[in-house]
């Protein structure tokens, strides 16, 4: 197919079913090229892996939902992300991240792994002999594990999937009316829900990440809102999407999983390779700030819009010889999934250890799980995953 089908089809029910196919196309048109709209998009590892460290690029902020879209502050979901360091550029964001990532730390995040593991291994005793994998495991996981992190009661985390869900859908680049509706509902319920739990940390502090987040006077109390809504949301939305698609991909390919059921010291590899083969995160967007000279002809002035095609650039030949086959025997995988530079997501070696507990424990503790059904997938173009992955282990 040409590339502007190519394109056409990523933003249509068939293509965000399988994208790959049209990412090949893109790619063989150009590293980078220009469609009818005006948007860039860049299609190759190479390009991608430079263009998300470039310091000149920066994410759309507050001052551009301001001229795009006036009330954008009326949809509290659509606010508590743009008032994250999500879409904050420097200065302030890099005030709120050091912020954030003085309390997510490697130490606490490899605290964090028998807690991983009780979660986990409680799932998978209470798991009927057939189940919806993503339902009964790789949702309340991550969700179990960010609000231990976030200090949320277990009784209050199973009212947060839906929530959270229902959120996700503004990082999307196509929703309806009814999605953002159900959106704004979410980002008000959660927003709620937060300035409770900080008014009762800062009353009675606790060893967790809101407490922590509550005492940092560098934030105003519209960024720990924010901040906090995001790290819920981002904490296990694609951990979801990657414990979903891993599995899915281990079951349809048993010898694989029988390596990983035998040696478990194999997970990072595994783990990595599944973030390349099939991105929880699909593409990204900058602007650029200044002209940007890109070279072979391609200069690029201040404020264009550049989307990189994290997906593609994970399944570049020119960067992994035979990318459509699941190898995690390659050497040297650094898929883009979690994009880059100031921006690389804070929640990545946390996503990465909860795969790399989870799979395992599923294997070796359920050796007979197998697919009961044909998976269904998430209608979304951004954050891939599963909606259902029935599963039984008879």
């Amino acid at each position: 197919m040409d590339h502007e089908t190519a394109l056409a089809s990523l933003f249509s029910p068939d293509g965000r079913l399988d994208p790959y196919p049209a990412y090949d196309a893109l790619r063989e048109h150009a590293p980078i090229f220009q469609a009818l709209d005006g948007r860039w998009f860049v299609t190759t590892h190479e390009l991608t892996n430079r263009l998300m460290r470039e310091p000149s690029l920066r994410v759309a902020d507050a001052g551009d939902y301001d001229i795009g879209w006036p009330d954008w502050r009326e949809n509290r979901a659509v606010a508590s992300i743009v008032m994250s360091m999500l879409q904050y550029n420097p200065p302030e964001h890099t005030r709120v991240r050091r912020a954030a990532a003085a309390t997510f730390t490697a130490r606490r995040v490899a605290g964090l792994r028998d807690v991983i593991t009780t979660i986990a291994e409680d799932l998978i005793d209470e798991m009927p002999d057939r189940a919806d994998f993503v339902s009964a495991f790789a949702y309340p996981l991550p969700i179990g594990v960010i609000c231990a992190l976030l200090g949320v009661p277990e009784s209050d985390r199973p009212w947060f999937r839906q929530r959270a869900a229902d959120l996700t859908v503004v990082l999307e680049p196509i929703s309806s009316h009814e999605e953002m509706s159900a959106a704004d509902t979410a980002g008000r319920e959660l927003e709620d829900y937060f300035i409770g739990l900080i008014a009762e940390r800062q009353k009675n502090p606790q060893d967790d990440l809101t407490t922590a987040l509550a005492a940092d006077k560098s934030l105003t109390g519209q960024e720990l809102l924010a901040n906090l809504v995001l790290l819920l949301v981002a904490g296990f939305e694609t951990t979801t999407n990657l414990l979903g698609t891993g599995l899915e991909i281990l079951l349809a390919r048993p010898d694989h999983g029988d390596r990983l059921r035998s040696d478990p010291g194999l997970a990072p590899a595994f783990v990595e390779e599944i973030l390349r083969y099939d991105s929880p995160v699909q593409l990204t967007t900058r602007f650029t700030s200044t002209e940007l000279d890109l070279g072979n002809g391609h200069r690029l002035r201040a404020g264009t819009p550049l989307t990189m095609l994290l997906g593609s650039a994970n399944r570049d030949p020119a960067r992994y010889p035979s990318p459509h086959r699941f190898d995690p025997d390659r050497p040297n995988i650094q898929p883009v999934s979690f994009g880059g530079g100031a921006h690389y997501c804070l929640g990545a070696p946390l996503a990465r250890l909860e795969a790399q507990v989870a799979f395992p424990l599923l294997l070796k503790k359920l050796p007979t799980l197998k697919p009961a059904a044909t998976p269904v997938r998430r209608d979304r173009l951004v954050l891939r995953g599963f909606a259902s992955l029935p599963v039984t282990t008879r």
